[in-house]
């Protein structure tokens, strides 16, 4: 299959293929005489499980070892237990730092009642407030200057 058809069945743009093609991820494909790439089923394995891991959040370091891996099946996989254990912690990370953001925001919301004009509108203070390097309510403990 071409290039086209491998997108098209694998639901992503012909540039991604090209991307993880340059990147090591996916395994080049055959050149017909006139150097078109040839695709097998077996890319668009790879480009699937390439995806898979993609909506998983999982970093391309990481999934150029999954792929390296899935090429070796009879090592132990304990690695493979612990990449994925790194990747649980770094959402947690960004779990915390969105709920942390949640706060702020709703601190800053906090700041204006509606029916003001934006001369008057705490949001607007408030930032305004932060640029100048005064503290503000969404960073109370910070100061920018």
């Amino acid at each position: 299959m071409r290039i086209g058809e491998l997108a098209k069945l694998s639901n992503c743009d012909v540039e991604t293929v090209r991307f993880y093609e340059r990147e090591g991820l996916l395994d080049r494909p055959a050149r017909e005489a006139n150097g078109y790439r040839q695709y097998s089923d077996e890319h668009l394995t790879q480009l699937n499980f390439i995806r898979h891991c993609r909506s998983l959040g999982i970093g391309l370091t990481e999934v150029r070892i999954l792929r390296r891996f899935q090429s070796t099946p009879d090592l132990a996989c304990d690695e493979i237990n612990q990449l994925i254990d790194k990747q649980i912690a770094r959402i947690h990370e960004q779990t915390e730092s969105l709920r942390q953001l949640e706060r702020q925001l709703h601190a800053l919301r906090d700041t204006c009642h509606a029916n003001q004009k934006t001369g008057e509108c705490g949001i607007m203070r408030t930032l305004e407030q932060a640029a100048e390097g005064e503290g503000c309510a969404c960073h109370p403990e910070e100061k920018t200057r």
